[in-house]
């Protein structure tokens, strides 16, 4: 297994992301491309010391931008969402 600080890069703190973490104690954060859905699971269990329930993950593909130079892609991100036992809660504020 790897080390729970490259799995998690860092937490996603959107509007969106805010509104589910206060209503549906779901947290989002930007994960290594090629983490599974267990080793996202455990690296949050021994990060923040949270029962975690579920993992939804998703793969953001780049997106091309225009410079002065030409066309520089960006590079593709996984998000993973994960939703955490009702009891239990995450500061990340």
């Amino acid at each position: 297994m790897q080390n729970p600080t490259h799995i998690i890069k860092k937490p996603l703190l959107t509007e969106k992301g805010t509104f589910a973490s206060s209503e549906f104690n779901r947290h989002c954060f930007l994960v290594d491309r090629l983490a599974r859905k267990d080793a996202i699971k455990a690296a949050v269990e021994e990060l923040y010391g949270v029962r975690v329930i579920d993992v939804a993950t998703q793969n953001r593909k780049g997106k091309r931008k225009r410079t002065r130079f030409g066309w520089v892609v960006e590079s593709t991100t996984k998000k993973a969402t994960v939703k955490i036992h009702p009891e239990d809660t995450i500061e990340l504020l």
